[in-house]
């Protein structure tokens, strides 16, 4: 793993899980680690729900855009956490591959991707601690 990982959150869409989780772990490790995220399926937007709820956090994610998955973001990334993707993501060895299991966000309200966004937090959180254990 390089000196400042690289991780890489990926989702079908892109648009609503991998938004909050790339989020997450910008906010709370700063310049510490590098962060991306992708959809297998881009959607056209960022799910105005998890904008709001992240929103309530402090957190703006209202100009993101959601990205396509690209083979060279994936190879450039240390840490691949994938969120529902399936075969969609590219394995490369060397890398170190995390599938998080979590509701999707789509067509919920505010309220439905709350306890999302909470979950992903704290997966965030330990995933910063195993990364950067001086910092946890």
């Amino acid at each position: 793993m390089s000196e400042r990982p690289s991780v890489m959150f990926v989702c079908v869409h892109n648009a609503g899980r991998s938004q909050m989780a790339a989020a997450w772990l910008s906010h709370l490790a700063g310049d510490a680690v590098e962060v991306r995220s992708a959809g297998s399926a881009p959607a056209d937007q960022v799910n105005p729900a998890a904008v709001e709820a992240m929103a309530e956090v402090g957190i703006d994610i209202a100009a993101e855009k959601p990205k396509v998955l690209t083979t060279e973001a994936v190879k450039e990334s240390d840490v691949v956490i994938t969120m529902g993707c399936g075969d969609a993501c590219p394995i490369f060895p060397g890398k170190r591959y995390e599938d998080w299991e979590l509701e999707d966000p789509a067509g919920r309200s505010v309220d439905g991707v709350r306890p999302v966004r909470d979950e992903i937090k704290n997966r965030v959180e330990k995933l910063i601690a195993s990364l950067l254990p001086a910092k946890a």
